[in-house]
């Protein structure tokens, strides 16, 4: 099978398309043949080798944590409503001796593979898991009642787009800190209120919630310049780890996607939000497996408004 893969640690430019031998699904898995594939940050962590001390097999390595296409084979002891042949989407979790997404076919295991979104194309269905996941456990380490007020910084972002209606889908007031630029779509996507990104933040959220919030989803990775903004006693939720101490009895909650990859339930709610038009999926630009170095080069640049994806 033809797959993007790392045969050693680095930037960009090890990227390199390979001929591997296809997976099989053994028993509790079944096998995707894969049609697109996102980019997500934790590819670029795998690529550059912060994951290497995970890995149990030699390179290569091949990345990719967000997939759609068509189940393809059913390993044994798995039942499963899905028919082969059947348009699935499926979060990967590339680590032991599990290969990735950016391959044109990935076994994982039954639980972590639900239906596809019906009236969205592979492209935009590979989008959906892994930033949805995330959002989704950010409002829920959050725990605020309804009525009270959240921020999110990123608010544009993959995350953030759908931080902002899950939050709004569970009864809350939302802050969303973004570029004027962006004031249009983050109002669209349903936020309160808008801040503008940049010096004196959570200052400036004071202003809009003279209290402070009761939680700030961290998806720009602001840091601890953000904690004045929340209240005595408020959380946190960030998703990479916070290099700081928490202050005024401030809760900190790091987002581990992998707790809830085998979560069919999780995954199954996402998908039918997606189908109801309240999560929307963006793709900023396609790309062919030849094209991977440009694609990551375009992902770290950043100021993307939607995923970048493979197409195989």
């Amino acid at each position: 099978m033809k797959a993007i893969a790392v045969t050693r640690y680095g930037g960009p430019e090890v990227l390199r398309v390979l001929d591997l031998p296809e997976p099989h699904a053994g028993p509790g898995e079944v096998r995707v043949r894969v049609r697109a594939a996102a980019v997500n940050p934790a590819d670029i962590v795998l690529r550059e080798g912060g994951l290497a001390e995970r890995f149990e097999f030699a390179p290569p390595y091949v990345p990719g944590m967000d997939v759609a296409g068509v189940l393809d084979e059913i390993g044994e002891g798995v039942t499963t409503p899905i028919a082969l042949g059947e348009r699935v989407i499926a979060v990967v979790v590339p680590l032991g001796e599990r290969r990735g997404g950016y391959a044109e076919y990935v076994v994982v295991p039954a639980e972590s593979v639900v239906r596809a979104p019906s009236e969205v194309d592979d492209v935009a269905a590979s989008t959906l898991l892994m930033n949805g996941l995330t959002a989704r456990q950010a409002i829920d380490v959050l725990k605020p009642a309804p009525g009270r007020t959240v921020a999110v910084t990123g608010a544009a972002g993959a995350v953030g787009g759908y931080v902002i209606p899950l939050a709004k889908e569970a009864g809350l007031r939302v802050i969303a800190v973004a570029s004027p630029a962006d004031e249009p779509l983050v109002r669209e996507f349903g936020a309160d209120e808008v801040v503008a990104r940049g010096d004196d933040l959570a200052a400036r959220i004071r202003e809009v919630a003279p209290g402070g919030v009761a939680g700030v989803v961290d998806a720009a990775l602001v840091g601890p310049s953000i904690l004045p903004a929340i209240r005595d006693g408020g959380v946190l939720a960030v998703v990479r780890p916070f290099e700081g101490e928490p202050e005024r009895g401030i809760t900190v909650h790091r987002v581990r996607v992998s707790d809830d990859v085998r979560v069919t339930a999780a995954l199954e709610r996402l998908r039918d939000l997606a189908e109801q038009g309240v999560l929307r999926l963006r793709v900023a630009r396609t790309y062919r497996p030849e094209e991977a170095a440009e694609a990551h080069r375009a992902f770290e640049r950043g100021g993307l408004r939607g995923r970048l994806v493979f197409e195989f």
